[in-house]
């Protein structure tokens, strides 16, 4: 079983069965801190914006994935696919990469700073996915309505929103309310640890406070 924490922003750490660790989109910027010591196997970077590229936080990654390739190790793959950060086909803001990341028999698709509206081709090149790490706070990424059609568009059985302003947070995003409006409240699950054992067993929403150590 795959255990996910939340640690703010876009940055997840993923622990497989066997103890290997990836690491997400480390930060720095956005009102909060990362925590000081955190280390991974593989490191995932979905471009080169300062909120999401912190590659000095991380230490000692065996693997950098931070091209639109796939990568492989211990039993891990990462599958990088490339998109727009923006809705002008990267003139305002560039590329992004999202990663499939499959260990243990399920796949986790982070999206990065997605930020193109919703695309057919691109859901169907994305595919199957288990869990679906959700950017959903508007201005450089999709917004809450934008965020919902792809969740639509992609049917994971579990979203987990991110790129979200929580209470200390300093960048011009949205919160999550508008969002999580949009879904019944009994598909919501929400977390305050920052860590939940997956895959979950049906369709949900888990809202996940980070977790600060």
């Amino acid at each position: 079983m795959m255990r996910i924490e939340y640690l703010g922003h876009s940055c997840f750490r993923l622990t497989t069965k066997t103890g290997r660790t990836i690491v997400t989109d480390p930060y720095e910027g956005v009102g909060y801190d990362l925590p000081q010591i955190l280390r991974a196997d593989i490191l995932t970077v979905s471009h080169g914006h300062f909120d999401h590229n912190n590659v000095s936080a991380v230490k000692d990654p065996l693997v950098i994935a931070n091209e639109p390739k796939t990568y492989t190790f211990d039993g891990i793959t990462i599958e990088g696919i490339e998109c727009y950060h923006d809705p002008m086909q990267g003139k305002l803001r560039g590329k992004n990469v999202i990663y499939k990341i499959t260990a243990d028999g399920t796949t986790v698709c982070h999206l990065g700073d997605l930020g193109e509206p919703y695309n057919a081709k691109l859901v169907e090149k994305i595919g199957k996915c288990d869990i679906l790490l959700l950017p959903i706070g508007g201005t450089y990424t999709v917004d809450a309505h934008g965020a919902k059609a792809y969740a639509d568009g992609i049917a994971p059985k579990t979203v987990i929103p991110m790129h979200f302003r929580p209470a200390d947070g300093s960048l011009d995003i949205a919160d999550e309310r508008e969002f999580l409006a949009l879904y019944p409240s009994e598909q919501i699950t929400r977390v305050k640890n920052g860590c939940v054992d997956l895959p979950q067993k049906s369709t949900t929403i888990i809202f996940m406070e980070r977790a600060k150590a």
